[in-house]
């Protein structure tokens, strides 16, 4: 396993890669028809095309200063995982919470949070946008996620980073609706993954990341909607393909007809 010194160390000349921008498109109740997949199909290929073509690489998403830092940052999807393993960790104050970083890399990771927080780390204010037409701004701190990656080494061929959480959607209406239960992941490629923004956060507004906002540890991902902003990160999966994971389509919404590329 790779110590911090080491992460520091490989990823001292890592450069930054990625697109950036997006243009909006709303995912409604259609999405989840399977009459209109390939009609929404084309929809985010074209948004992710032109997103590339629009934007010149290494493009941030608009960051704000602390003044516009929203007074409440509405905490949505699963407010509490429960269950005796992350109650523990909670009544721990998550002190062996740890975070693996494997799949296709050359050096498998497991790093506690102290751990992450002694790592070089990256605060942004930006405004994070809902799939249901609210917006906040907060104000984030973590470890870039590129520096993980460069650190683990990520096979030729690698496509996707993969986010495991430790909640559980088990269909109540409290945690998101309706749906059939499932562990929650989310899903980015290449060029997110590699974006100056993209955090593994642990903190918001200056204070650690509390329960109902994902505490231990989130992703951000600046220029994507916000159920991309997976919570309860517990495990990094690298892969050249998702297919056989869970239902297939890179994260839990997806697996529900949600588009994978989520742009804004």
């Amino acid at each position: 396993m790779a110590s911090t010194k080491d992460i520091t160390r490989r990823t001292a000349i890592v450069a930054g890669f990625g697109a950036a921008g997006a243009l909006i498109y709303e995912v409604n109740d259609l999405t989840l028809d399977p009459r209109f997949g390939h009609v929404f199909r084309g929809v985010e290929d074209w948004t992710r095309l032109n997103q590339r073509a629009l934007l010149a690489p290494g493009q941030f998403a608009r960051e704000f200063a602390p003044a516009d830092i929203s007074p409440v940052f509405k905490a949505n999807g699963t407010l509490n995982p429960g269950g005796d393993d992350y109650n523990r960790h909670v009544a721990e104050n998550f002190a062996n919470w740890r975070l693996r970083i494997d799949g296709m890399v050359a050096y498998p990771m497991s790093l506690s949070v102290a751990e992450l927080k002694r790592l070089p780390a990256r605060t942004q204010i930006t405004r994070h946008d809902c799939v249901e037409g609210w917006s906040a701004i907060g104000m984030w701190t973590g470890v870039p996620l590129r520096l993980l990656l460069k650190a683990a080494g990520m096979a030729v061929g690698a496509k996707y980073a993969v986010f495991h959480c430790a909640d559980n959607l088990e269909g109540e209406p409290a945690k998101g609706g309706e749906q059939s239960p499932g562990q929650y992941y989310e899903s980015i490629g290449l060029a997110d993954e590699f974006h100056p923004q993209t955090l593994i956060a642990w903190s918001l507004n200056g204070k650690p990341l509390d329960v109902a906002h994902g505490a231990p540890l989130r992703l951000r991902v600046e220029r994507q909607l916000g159920y991309k902003h997976a919570k309860y990160v517990n495990r990094i999966e690298i892969t050249d393909s998702f297919a056989k994971i869970a239902g297939g389509q890179g994260g839990y919404w997806e697996d529900r007809g949600y588009e994978w590329y989520a742009g804004i």
